[in-house]
């Protein structure tokens, strides 16, 4: 796993060489930055050119350092250990996933046009598939996974309900694909399909404890 760390810090430095590059080379770059978009993909936030430079490139820092983290500190490391290669290959996947939504970012503001929802498709499809691998793979932990008041409680119960889980989220990200035909729709099925997920999920792992225990 090694060189799967290499590779997260790589990006993280790439994106920050960027920052700092864009800084000083490309003085047209407006001083109020396009930085969020609407459900039609339409601009509705700005910030200045340094956060809009800076910013992203900081949160992978962070969430990288707090992916590190977590492990360390969670009462059950053990397990974590057991799925750790699947979880540090996750790391890798958002830190890229970040740098992607980075980069729209830097050439929307070079005058670029393009439908951001439709570009953010396959990106968020990708994602939430490798989530569903991770999802399959995890064992029962206090901050990777599925957790409910449920799945805590018992292995069996985390391991059936992260099994049909991982196949849901893999399933969501597939959905994810269809903004790139359907960029219009795409924010209101990620929204639809991750609430009907989210509530079967919660379900499933309360009914799976009540057949534990009557068991």
């Amino acid at each position: 796993m090694k060189a799967i760390k290499i590779g997260i810090l790589f990006t993280i430095l790439f994106s920050f060489a960027l920052a700092i590059y864009f800084s000083f080379s490309y003085p047209q770059l407006p001083e109020k930055m396009a930085s969020h978009w609407n459900t039609k993909g339409e601009v509705d936030g700005y910030t200045s050119r340094f956060w809009g430079l800076f910013l992203m490139p900081i949160i992978s820092l962070g969430c990288f350092l707090l992916f590190l983290f977590i492990p360390k500190i969670d009462p059950l490391k053990k397990n974590v250990e057991k799925f750790r290669k699947y979880f540090d290959i996750f790391i890798l996947i958002f830190i890229l996933f970040s740098l992607y939504i980075y980069l729209l970012t830097i050439f929307w503001n070079f005058g670029f046009r393009f439908n951001m929802s439709q570009l953010m498709a396959p990106a968020m499809g990708f994602l939430f598939f490798y989530c569903g691998i991770l999802i399959k793979n995890a064992k029962r932990n206090w901050f990777i996974g599925i957790r409910t008041p449920w799945t805590l409680s018992s292995d069996k119960v985390w391991d059936k309900t992260h099994e049909i889980g991982g196949k849901l989220f893999k399933i969501m990200g597939i959905i994810s694909f269809l903004g790139i035909i359907f960029p219009n729709y795409f924010v209101w099925l990620l929204l639809f399909s991750t609430l009907a997920i989210t509530l079967f999920i919660f379900l499933y792992s309360y009914f799976e404890y009540q057949k534990e225990m009557e068991e």
